[in-house]
């Protein structure tokens, strides 16, 4: 995912879309995308982890491979409810979302060999977050078609 495809598919996004799989409406899930990228460049500290056998599987299938995240995959440490809205309009969450993302291309540009801690899979690098992200953003957009 390159910065000028997200904002191409964030701008297919409007409030009253209507999620194909899910719970959150389209401004959960940029906030939901802004606070995974603020967990990856630390910013949203979380504690380490040493992921079991059963994780290291599934980071490996997830990152590795040509699999989506699966629909209905539930994030480790979420609630099954909605979080509260942290902006006050779609379009706040989106340009805060385009910060995060200029931020964590920022960091690992300045630190390539810098890891932080993914609360399932254990500490990151660069290149497992970027396949991450890429497939993660890739999930959350797809699910309101954009």
């Amino acid at each position: 995912m390159t910065k000028e495809t997200l904002i191409q598919r964030l701008q297919h996004l409007s409030i009253d879309a209507e999620a194909q799989f899910g719970i959150l409406t389209p401004q959960h899930m940029v906030e939901h995308l802004v606070l995974t990228l603020k967990m990856s460049t630390g910013r949203i500290p979380i504690p380490e982890i040493v992921p079991t056998e059963k994780q290291l599987a599934g980071k490996q299938a997830l990152l590795f491979t040509d699999l989506p995240f699966p629909k209905g995959i539930k994030a480790p440490g979420l609630p099954d409810t909605l979080l509260d809205l942290r902006f006050p309009d779609l379009e706040t969450a989106k340009s805060e979302l385009i910060k995060c993302w200029d931020a964590y291309q920022l960091l690992f540009q300045e630190n390539p060999t810098k890891k932080t801690p993914h609360p399932g899979f254990g500490l990151l690098n660069f290149e497992e977050w970027e396949r991450f992200h890429d497939k993660h953003m890739g999930h959350h957009l797809c699910q309101f078609g954009c």
